[in-house]
């Protein structure tokens, strides 16, 4: 089956073709500048997709380029929220789109993108199965005891306030992959799991399931992100809003200026390493606040699970920072962890072990693919609409 995997931004459309019994990818692409126009009278540059339909029309070329004569069996849709309905992945209805358009204020940056994706698609092939895979699903799982917020019960029952977890699809990939390196079957994987990228959050997993993760209601709570603060005491937003700080000041500047930005002035881990290597105190400082973050929430998801049987690194920093890799394995020595620095320093694209024999609890370094996820599912979902009565 080939499957068209499509992740949409406000301003931007990314693609990949997969064949999904071959396991390879056929093509791949990124439409930036969607309605945006061009970047300024005279200076050359070409002017942007005016919307995502028009983006489709660009895609669509790369693919036919790509593929000749062979065509698309169905499209996949990274959909970053699905709230409390959607647990799995669904084949995509008008209802659903609906559906999904309705949870909007839970994810305002990208819900209403994933949508324009979802109608650009319908708009040019409509007889086309498109499929809905949400980060949210994987978490569906966590007890009551680990999304609930400590508020009036009425800011859950009537506003939907609770913890609702992201990154699922890349955490349930990489949870899959990891038990199978350890030759564990995954309903007895017991596990952290850190999907560390400009965003970033860590996940406990017991029996193959997610039972806590570090983002809440939105992707904000947790870790020391690229540009998110992560936790803060909630106080002081209110202490800046009597200040004069308004809602959208507050959101850009927890969104958008924290995290890494905000203590080292840049947001990319390699340029905040390489500066405290060369004895920047600010980076220094950065590192040492986003590592120390990090090896808390291990030792939590460590008691979370009832004993972790491995902790596992992915996603851009995770797979290739080794130095943040030893900062965080550095303080967990509580733990028994003990990292290889041989093998930590190592690059592969390959799933492998990057601690000692004698380490109480290995640590794994598992390249996480999304989009082969998203592919996968949205296979299974089309085979089994096919099929069902």
């Amino acid at each position: 089956m080939l499957v068209l995997v499509i992740n949409s931004g406000s301003s931007s459309l990314k693609f990949q073709v997969r064949d999904v019994e071959a396991g390879s990818v056929l093509a791949e692409g990124l439409v930036e500048k969607i309605g945006m126009g061009t970047g300024g009278e005279g200076d050359g540059q070409p002017e942007g997709p005016r919307d995502h339909a028009e983006a489709l029309e660009q895609v669509d070329a790369e693919i036919h380029a790509a593929l000749g004569d062979r065509v698309l069996d169905a499209v996949g849709h990274r959909v970053v929220h699905g709230g409390e309905r959607f647990g799995e992945p669904v084949l995509i209805d008008n209802e659903i789109t609906r559906a999904i358009e309705r949870l909007n204020p839970l994810a305002p940056l990208h819900n209403p993108a994933n949508v324009l994706g979802i109608r650009a698609i319908a708009k040019k092939w409509p007889d086309m199965p498109q499929v809905a895979v949400f980060d949210t699903a994987f978490h569906r799982t966590l007890p009551e005891h680990a999304w609930r917020y400590a508020v009036p019960d009425e800011l859950y029952t009537n506003h939907g306030i609770r913890r609702y977890g992201f990154h699922g699809t890349s955490h349930e990939y990489v949870a899959h992959r990891a038990a199978a390196l350890l030759d564990v079957p995954v309903d007895e994987f017991d596990a952290v799991i850190a999907h560390l990228g400009n965003g970033a959050s860590v996940t406990a997993i017991r029996g193959g399931q997610s039972v806590d993760t570090s983002m809440g209601f939105t992707p904000l709570e947790g870790l020391v992100m690229g540009t998110r603060s992560g936790d803060l005491d909630p106080s002081i937003l209110v202490f800046l809003g009597r200040a004069g700080w308004s809602p959208e000041d507050l959101d850009s500047m927890l969104n958008r200026q924290s995290g890494l930005k905000g203590l080292a002035g840049n947001n990319d881990m390699r340029s905040v390493v390489e500066a405290a290597e060369a004895g920047d105190a600010r980076a220094a400082m950065a590192l040492a606040v986003a590592s120390y973050r990090l090896a808390k929430y291990i030792g939590g998801y460590h008691v979370a699970v009832g004993g972790a049987k491995a902790l596992v690194f992915t996603a851009g920093i995770g797979e290739n920072s080794h130095q943040f890799r030893t900062l965080v394995a550095d303080r967990l020595g509580a733990l028994g962890v003990q990292l290889d620095a041989g093998l930590n320093r190592e690059r592969s694209k390959e799933p492998r072990v990057i601690s000692t024999p004698s380490s109480a609890i290995p640590v794994l370094v598992v390249p996480t693919d999304e989009e082969r996820a998203i592919a996968e599912a949205t296979a299974a979902a089309v085979t089994h609409s096919s099929v069902a009565p």
